[in-house]
């Protein structure tokens, strides 16, 4: 049998880029970038650090991938003024969306208000922001509360998780996407590095795959199957 992905034409447009490690040189940034770009991935994310780079390389126009950064990486464990003061920082240096880690201390503590708000106010800089979840290990009442809060403030997305931990798998997409019921989408992330793998995950729900492997697995779509 092929892979499902395999069957998926529209692969490319499903695909999030991540360039996230910060041992990374200029050469090798740039490097991924290139191969992000040439296989027509739908956007690259990377952290504030490297953004600047990053726009220089895929430029202004709207022929590249879409910038994506991400705010509060990796835990979310930052002042709400802090995250705030970073994806502004990001807005104006040409990030065009946000992965935004939220406020787990709150959600932990029973304060899905603030949790809530943080997100309200980085979703009123008018750029597309997506809640980066931990479903590996939020409880099902909380995840039931992030969900909810995200989406009422304002979340264009919700993500599995921030890539640390245990591989996403289809039974997340499909808990996820029931509790979503349709109100925004769905980016799978963590350890998606096989075709099989990536087309589970759409096949459950996924709208798009977050992967430093993206350029491999289009490159692998390619190959005839054995």
């Amino acid at each position: 049998m092929a892979d499902p992905a395999q069957e998926l034409p529209d692969l490319p447009s499903r695909l999030d880029q991540a360039i996230l490690d910060p041992l990374l040189t200029r050469d090798q940034l740039q490097a991924l970038c290139d191969s992000g770009m040439q296989e027509g991935v739908r956007a690259i994310c990377t952290t504030p650090r490297q953004l600047p780079l990053l726009r220089e390389r895929i430029g202004t126009t709207d022929a590249g991938p879409r910038l994506v950064a991400v705010i509060g990486f990796p835990f979310g464990t930052i002042p709400a003024e802090l995250k705030l003061a970073e994806a502004e920082w990001c807005a104006a240096h040409g990030a065009q969306e946000l992965d935004v880690v939220p406020d787990f201390s709150a959600l932990a503590n029973g304060d899905s208000g603030a949790f809530a708000e943080e997100l309200a106010a980085l979703c009123e800089l008018g750029l597309p922001v997506r809640a980066v979840l931990d479903m590996a290990r939020l409880e099902s009442e909380q995840l039931e509360l992030a969900v909810e809060a995200a989406i009422d403030a304002g979340a264009a997305g919700l993500q599995t998780s921030n890539g640390f931990g245990p591989a996403c798998h289809a039974d997340q997409i499909l808990a996820l996407k029931q509790l979503i019921r349709k109100r925004c989408a769905i980016k799978a992330a963590g350890g998606i590095h096989s075709l099989s793998h990536a087309g589970d995950l759409l096949l459950a729900g996924a709208d798009l795959l977050g992967t430093s492997s993206a350029p491999a697995l289009l490159q692998a779509q390619r190959r005839p199957a054995a």
